[in-house]
């Protein structure tokens, strides 16, 4: 893969066998294959949503490896390698690039995160930069690092040349423009399902949309009606998918995906504890969600 990536990138979620745990290769690959058939631009492995945080470093490998055997050459290919040690987070780096990873997508370090000053974190930031394989971009979510990527931070690192764009998922429209005035040559991506397409009007270069992991036709209809200048359709697709992102992704988290993919025909399957799967009552009212906007979305 050359150039700066850009378009619309799903983060994949990493399945686990219901009886043994255990990572379920077919079902993850059966969904990549599925996502990048509805005309997605590549696939985000090992993010927040899916369950980096919970894999072994022998299950990372092993899904980079999966994805990479499935996800085409035209496609990306992204993975998800922050750790909590600028060591590891080079290593696990190193190991995307080895299972051909086209770039990588690095967070913040979180444990330590409110000692770190802005000067450790660029140093932490450069530092991954320098050992890394493949280009990187940085991961703002402070959700869940409890870390907010500054516009000091990336105006600091906006000239190393192996850093080339950043997810912003705080859902700050204004943050959002901020950095990428402090970063020009990046490529900035959305990664808020609802406000993807404002983002786009921003001059984003695409989305990272944990919503597309089950609405992606309807994140494709934003994508493609915005690059032929039908703005008017890209809202109404936007307004189909706006819902979908806050009372299922922003609301209930990994959960509330998996079982969202689940009633898209997908395979979300269980999550890995320490979080616990939905109950019932709210496995249903997603299904009732999910299905009535993907059947309102093909009148759009």
């Amino acid at each position: 893969m050359r150039g700066r990536p850009s378009g619309l990138l799903v983060p994949i979620t990493t399945p686990f066998d219901a009886q043994t745990g255990e990572v379920a290769p077919v079902a993850l690959r059966g969904n990549a294959r599925a996502l990048l058939e509805m005309g997605v631009d590549g696939i985000v492995a090992t993010g927040s949503t899916g369950e980096a945080a919970l894999l072994s470093e022998p299950e990372y490998a092993s899904v980079v490896q999966w994805l990479r055997e499935l996800v085409p050459d035209d496609k990306w290919l992204v993975v998800g390698t922050g750790r909590e040690s600028t060591r590891a987070t080079i290593a696990a780096c190193r190991v995307a690039g080895e299972e051909g990873a086209d770039a990588v997508l690095v967070r913040a370090p979180s444990y330590y995160g409110a000692t770190l000053s802005t000067a450790a974190l660029a140093a932490h930031f450069r530092r991954v930069a320098d050992g890394s394989p493949v280009p990187v971009l940085l991961y703002n979510m402070p959700k869940y690092t409890h870390v907010n990527l500054s516009e000091t931070l990336v105006a600091a690192l906006a000239d190393h040349q192996n850093i080339v764009g950043l997810k912003e998922s705080s859902g700050d429209l204004k943050q959002f423009a901020v950095l990428q005035s402090a970063a020009p040559r990046w490529a900035f991506f959305m990664g808020s399902g609802s406000r993807y397409y404002a983002g786009l009007e921003l001059g984003a270069a695409g989305g990272v949309l944990a919503v597309a992991c089950f609405a992606a036709g309807i994140a494709v209809q934003v994508r493609d009606r915005f690059r032929s200048g039908d703005r008017s359709g890209a809202g109404a697709a936007q307004e189909a998918l706006s819902p979908l992102s806050r009372e299922i992704v922003d609301s209930l988290g990994v959960p509330g995906v998996k079982a969202a993919m689940d009633a898209a025909g997908l395979v979300g399957g269980p999550v890995r504890p320490p979080l616990a799967d939905l109950p019932e009552a709210d496995r249903t009212r997603i299904s009732s969600m999910v299905t009535d906007a993907l059947a309102a979305a093909t009148t759009i």
